[in-house]
């Protein structure tokens, strides 16, 4: 390699062959009863580098000056959510840090706990009815 544009390239095929869409959105998988997941992440990629050139008694003679340099690549790769998909159906599943404080706990159980809720609801007018 003579230069970072040369060091670069190399560099973005290789991360290129490594990371592609299958990578953030998996492969499905089939568990069967009509039921699949397809897995989401999220990637992150950091790329830094520099170089140099520089001239030395024989690089003189030669007419070429020798460059020295590195690169180095970083990719993170996290998962976001899982979709789950029966029938006509499809909900996400997020993959969440859990809740620091109260507040967020409540907000992240409200859904669930008004799906109890509607449920109880339902059940106590059926009861009801009969």
């Amino acid at each position: 390699m003579t230069n970072i544009s040369d060091m670069l390239t190399s560099s973005m095929e290789k991360i290129q062959k490594m990371v592609d869409v299958n990578t953030i959105i998996g492969q499905p998988v089939n568990l069967g009863d009509g039921v699949t997941i397809v897995p989401i992440t999220k990637i992150h990629i950091g790329i830094y580098g520099g170089g140099t050139d520089y001239a030395t008694k024989s690089a003189l003679s030669s007419k070429k000056e020798p460059f020295g340099g590195g690169l180095g690549t970083g990719v993170n790769i996290d998962p976001v959510a899982f979709l789950i998909i029966k029938g006509d159906s499809v909900r996400m599943l997020p993959v969440a840090e859990p809740a620091s404080t109260t507040v967020d706990r409540i907000v992240e159980q409200a859904p669930d706990l008004i799906d109890k809720l509607s449920d109880f609801l339902e059940g106590r007018k059926t009861k009801e009815e009969a």
